[in-house]
């Protein structure tokens, strides 16, 4: 079993006891990602859509490091303060991810770190000819 931490700086950085994501053998595990911008590591200005947006950006970024884009995830988890947020998150997922899409649950929840308003993390099986040597 191959185990390696993966650490993007395109990505904000860990904002506690976690790593950005960790591959095992070809699964990656991406950590929750909140719409902070890597360079100030502050929530981004703007409404909903700029949160959203930001959120995959950040996951893309980890995805990318870990040798993997978003047609290897195969589990997207979204959490979100209001639920009626949840239309835009499709709207705006459907510009990153193409058919056929990744299992996904979506959660309402109560609050998220640095009050944010979305938090996304997934679950990447990067394809046996992306898979770097170790």
């Amino acid at each position: 079993m191959t185990r390696q931490f993966i650490q993007s700086d395109k990505a904000p950085k860990a904002i506690g006891t976690y790593s950005q994501a960790v591959r095992v053998d070809r699964t990656v595990y991406l950590s929750g990602q909140i719409p902070l911008v890597p360079e100030t590591m502050t929530i981004i200005e703007g409404d909903i859509t700029a949160q959203i947006t930001q959120v995959f950006d950040n996951l893309q970024a980890v995805a990318t490091a870990a040798g993997g884009d978003f047609s290897d995830i195969v589990k997207l988890n979204v959490f979100l303060t209001d639920l009626s947020h949840f239309p835009i998150v499709n709207e705006i997922m459907g510009r990153y991810f193409h058919p056929p899409y990744p299992a996904r649950a979506a959660i309402g929840v109560a609050a998220l770190p640095k009050a944010a308003d979305v938090e996304m993390d997934a679950i990447m099986v990067i394809k046996p000819q992306e898979y770097p040597a170790s």
